[in-house]
């Protein structure tokens, strides 16, 4: 029986042109996120299976993460998120630590589910976390750095839209406009989260069976809905606008729509799915009807770093997976041509000039040019094409005469422009070329 050739269900292989898209990806990611003062950590790819027990959810342990007993006993899970580890980091160090504290990772994640369009098993994300800033400042930048990444990916604000909502106002609602008991607030809270998931009708028949008769009788469904239903700050009931949780929503949106991030609007029906949020939560959508969902989302998680027994730290962050990051390149046509790293294929013609060509060879790589070379065996033609068909831009081709004289035929295989140059004037055409195409 041959082996099967295909990757582990629900991961992917990275062939030299995918890794190419994620090398961009992941450049322009850490490119934004250093520009505004974080900086890059990273930590082992399994934990003790306990911290994501204390407060990730029932729903991501019991049925999405990847568990197993190591050989000292002890029960471990492969990270199927990045926030529990950064806490316990910073935990770790709280009293050494200088705070305001900027980190990100683009960790390599894993939670078993259903493998769909757009959530895979295995991915990797951006997490970017904002530490020690209590006010809604926090929320501010780190909402406008993700749209500064979209704005560096080419994306105009039709293409996307930021949906803002904040735990406290939700658990106010459930629970002192609508009295709900605690079961009714965790079950309603979970059905809201995944209310758009739902087929039409199903959201109200689960509702039903959620609540008791006498909440019926008040008109609890009704009051629900309605304040969901809300496209506005403007649009719920007084009692709840004058709220806390109501002002610093209506103060963030403000903030960021003067600031020019016109495409953020308040969503009562974001909830994020996680336990540990504390206030202000976000998601950002895809607005193109192909793919219209969630690509993004994160918000304030206040508690969670007490979690490890020290003093608690308030905290923003977010997560954004490479899988809708590239749904999202692709379907708006935003992936620019991405070339091979390699720059030249160098084609020696006759066994006497490929062994005469390690000299110039070695000072073009020594000049900050990427090189390989061809097979002299192989006929001129097949060698341009197999530069060709690895997406190498130039061929450098060196024959007895070339090496005399010391002046080389540079091809680019684009325009198929052909020039003989020295080697100084190679360098400076591969190079400007290069600049040319470093938005790529």
């Amino acid at each position: 029986m041959s082996l099967s050739t295909q990757p582990y269900k629900g991961a992917r292989d990275f062939y030299p042109e995918d890794k190419r898209i994620q090398k961009y990806e992941f450049a322009v990611l850490r490119s934004v996120a250093e520009r505004y003062g974080y900086e890059e950590y990273d930590a082992p790819i399994l934990e003790p299976l306990e911290i994501f027990l204390a407060k990730t959810g029932e729903e991501i342990v019991n049925e999405q993460t990847y568990t197993f007993t190591d050989r000292g006993g002890r029960q471990v899970v492969i990270r199927p998120e990045m926030t529990p580890t950064v806490s316990r980091m910073v935990a770790a160090r709280r009293q050494q630590l200088s705070y305001p504290l900027r980190w990100y990772s683009i960790p390599n994640l894993w939670r078993y589910e259903r493998p769909q369009r757009g959530r895979l098993r295995e991915h990797w994300q951006l997490n970017v976390d904002l530490f020690g800033v209590t006010t809604t400042d926090a929320e501010f930048e780190i909402i406008s750095l993700i749209d500064d990444v979209f704005k560096r990916f080419k994306a105009t604000p039709e293409m996307y839209e930021i949906r803002i909502n904040h735990r406290g106002l939700i658990d106010f609602v459930l629970k002192d406009y609508l009295g709900l008991d605690e079961t009714e607030r965790h079950d309603v809270s979970k059905l809201i989260d995944r209310m758009h998931k739902l087929p039409d009708g199903a959201f109200l028949t689960e509702l039903d069976a959620l609540i008791s008769d006498q909440r019926k009788a008040e008109q609890v469904p009704e009051k629900l809905l309605s304040f969901l239903s809300s496209k506005s700050i403007k649009d719920i009931h007084e009692t709840l606008a004058a709220t806390p949780s109501a002002a610093e929503l209506k103060e963030l949106i403000d903030k960021l729509t003067q600031s020019g991030i016109s495409n953020v609007r308040f969503d009562p029906t974001v909830m994020r799915g996680f336990d540990y949020y504390t206030g202000i939560v976000f998601e950002v959508f895809d607005t193109h009807p192909d793919n219209n969902r969630s690509m993004l989302g994160g918000g304030r998680y206040d508690g969670l770093v007490g979690l490890f027994g020290v003093e608690p730290v308030a905290t923003v962050g977010f997560g954004w997976g490479d899988v809708t990051l590239t749904n999202f390149l692709e379907l708006h046509s935003l992936l620019p041509p991405l070339p091979s790293e390699t720059r030249i294929f160098v084609v020696p013609i006759g066994e006497d000039t490929a062994k005469r060509i390690d000299g110039l060879v070695r000072e073009l790589r020594n000049r900050g040019l990427n090189i390989a070379c061809g097979d002299y065996r192989k006929k001129l033609g097949d060698q341009i094409k197999t530069a060709d068909k690895k997406g190498i831009p130039f061929v450098l081709i060196v024959g007895e005469n070339e090496l005399r004289e010391q002046r080389y035929v540079l091809r680019e295989l684009a325009t198929r422009n052909e020039q003989q140059l020295d080697i100084n004037a190679i360098e400076s055409t591969v190079k400007a070329w290069a600049e040319v195409h470093a938005g790529n």
